[in-house]
């Protein structure tokens, strides 16, 4: 059939015909734009999630015109990098006829120990005094600073106890970066014996006497699992390379700030410990993953890689610096790894697992930051330095995040023996006027134990028989002042938020929990059922550890849930209004 050039070049049948293919078309500025940011490298699909971050920083949203070329300039479909941009919610994506975003964005977090410290109050006042046209203010979950809650962050600016005041003062200043904190450089590690241990490894170690010091440490993984560390590396090395290392900084889970902690302050014996790891695996990269909610880590991680590989200790493009784009359920080890490869965060089902089947399907060892800092320090002091240390019949140390009604919170490193009554000892007791009441033992997912079980100590496989875990000792204390009803609907809102949406126990789950809670008498033996079937058929731990808040609530908080008591169903920010 001849071309008709009047009537469209797509024509067949009746009608004119079409002078383009359907879909949205490539706009040659818009290319352009992408092209001058993606720059001369390689146009690698696992680096999508990266391009978009070039995009959003650059223009502030991710327009369709910007996505189109992308997808041009990657050659993949447009369904494909439209449904990565949709899942990760620090991506803005604007279609044609939509108006942009704000220029400025101000996410509060409202996660628990914010929530506890007035963070509704803040947001709410934010939203009065502020011009939204030129401003817009979105709650957020948590952001790792719960030590000095209510949080806010300015653009990429954090500001710590925020107030109204704080944040008209750092628009004024256009205040909007990150700050970065003093911390060990590459130098002052280096002179302090950093890195002799990694040197002397390379030159003649032996990696299976490494691995049986690692194990006689006693070290597990500390991001929550609590998989014995040393034994993960003779699974990995049993199946052919090459092989990969993926650390998991995606520390997402609520009232957990250890790892940013330690990041913030000696990044070079985390990238240590890192090196050693991949060593005894013979990995050919390392990826580190790590949330976008910590842009001062990205930063000075940035930066110290760049010193390892001027120092040649690594070579160029042996580390992988991946940020993570606003999605707690990359925390979890398969979907972290689908992210890597520039995917939505989607837990895979297993087997196999990752040891076997991990970055692009070669094999994985996947180690959380806190881990790796205590592989360095195993392999520069011996496995003493954790194991020598014992109290209430535990061995080691943990590194608990503490936040809520204390005097100090902070991360504090105490024997793994220790009861909630020695961690709040060491943040030097409850706040003032208040009096101890609950905790959360290890994040949202840990549940809520009531005071009463206050002789338990808060380690591996000493919480199961209460119904809770020790997970990523992320410990929120609660008072007499604070409702436990109104803190387990604060959780479950949550993972009602951060469910990936893959399997229906866990999406639908969250969804009706949320709306039963609700309710000023809850509807137990409703909610029983559900959180069974939630156990039961989740695919991952989100939506099987969902149900403890709700569980546990009803098991030692019974009075606020049957009735509405005056006071038990007082709001958790009900102490602190913002100035």
């Amino acid at each position: 059939m001849a071309l008709d050039q009047q009537k469209g070049v797509w024509k067949s049948g009746k009608g004119k015909g079409r002078h383009t293919p359907k879909g949205r078309q490539l706009q040659d500025q818009a290319w352009d734009e992408v092209r001058s940011l993606l720059g001369a490298g390689p146009r690698r699909r696992d680096l999508l999630i990266e391009y978009l971050h070039l995009i959003q920083d650059k223009y502030g949203h991710l327009s369709a015109a910007h996505l189109r070329a992308l997808a041009e300039e990657l050659r993949v479909s447009m369904a494909e990098v439209y449904e990565v941009a949709t899942f990760y919610a620090h991506f803005d994506v604007v279609k044609e006829g939509e108006t942009p975003p704000p220029a400025l964005t101000i996410r509060v977090c409202d996660s628990l120990s914010c929530e506890l410290a007035g963070a509704q109050q803040l947001k709410a006042a934010l939203e009065d005094g502020l011009d939204a046209s030129e401003v817009r203010v979105l709650r957020a979950p948590c952001m790792g600073r719960c030590d000095t809650a209510p949080v806010l962050e300015l653009g990429h600016n954090h500001i710590d106890h925020a107030t109204p005041e704080k944040v008209r003062e750092a628009i004024e200043a256009q205040d909007t970066h990150a700050h970065l904190p003093e911390y060990e450089q590459f130098d002052a590690y280096v002179s302090d014996g950093g890195y002799e241990s990694l040197k002397s490894l390379r030159k003649n170690g032996d990696w299976e006497k490494v691995q049986a010091t690692v194990k006689e440490s006693g070290l597990r993984g500390l991001g929550g699992a609590g998989f014995p560390s040393g034994t993960k590396w003779g699974f990995v090395r049993g199946n052919a390379g090459p092989r990969y290392l993926a650390v998991n900084g995606d520390e997402g889970e609520p009232g957990t700030f250890k790892d940013r902690y330690y990041l913030e302050r000696t990044p070079h014996l985390f990238l240590e410990g890192m090196l050693i790891a991949a060593w005894a695996v013979e990995a050919d990269t390392c990826f580190i993953y790590m949330r976008d909610e910590y842009p001062a880590v990205l930063e000075i991680l940035a930066r110290e890689i760049a010193a390892l590989e001027q120092a040649g200790i690594v070579k160029p493009g042996f580390i992988e610096l991946r940020r993570g784009a606003g999605a707690y359920i990359c925390g979890e080890e398969s979907a972290m790894i689908e992210s890597i490869e520039g995917k939505r965060g989607m837990p895979r089902h297993r087997p196999p697992y990752v040891a076997a089947v991990g970055v692009f399907g070669r094999p994985t060892l996947v180690h959380n930051v806190e881990t790796l800092l205590w592989i360095a320090r195993v392999c520069r002091e011996g496995p003493e330095c954790l194991n020598a240390t014992e109290k209430n019949g535990r061995k080691g140390l943990r590194s608990y995040s503490v936040s809520g009604r204390v005097a100090k919170p902070g991360v504090y490193l105490l024997p793994a023996g220790s009861t909630i009554l020695d961690i709040i000892e060491a943040c030097g007791g409850m706040a003032d006027g208040h009096v101890f009441k609950a905790y959360q033992p290890g994040g949202p997912s840990s549940g809520l134990l009531p005071a009463s079980l206050d002789d338990v100590p808060l380690d591996f496989d000493t919480l199961q028989p209460h119904g809770s875990f020790i997970g990523s000792a992320a410990v929120v204390v609660l008072s007499e002042a604070d409702s436990a009803k109104a803190a387990a609907l604060n959780m479950l809102r949550f993972f009602e938020d951060e469910s990936c949406g893959q399997c229906t126990p866990c999406r639908v789950g969250c969804e009706k929990a949320v709306k039963l809670m609700q309710a000023d008498s809850w509807d137990q033996g409703l909610l029983e059922e559900l959180s069974t079937a939630m156990v039961d058929a989740s695919i991952c731990g989100l939506g099987q550890a969902a149900p403890n808040p709700i569980r546990l609530v009803m098991k030692h908080f019974a009075d606020e849930v049957t009735a509405d008591p005056g006071g038990a169903a007082k709001s958790l920010e009900n102490k602190e209004q913002p100035q």
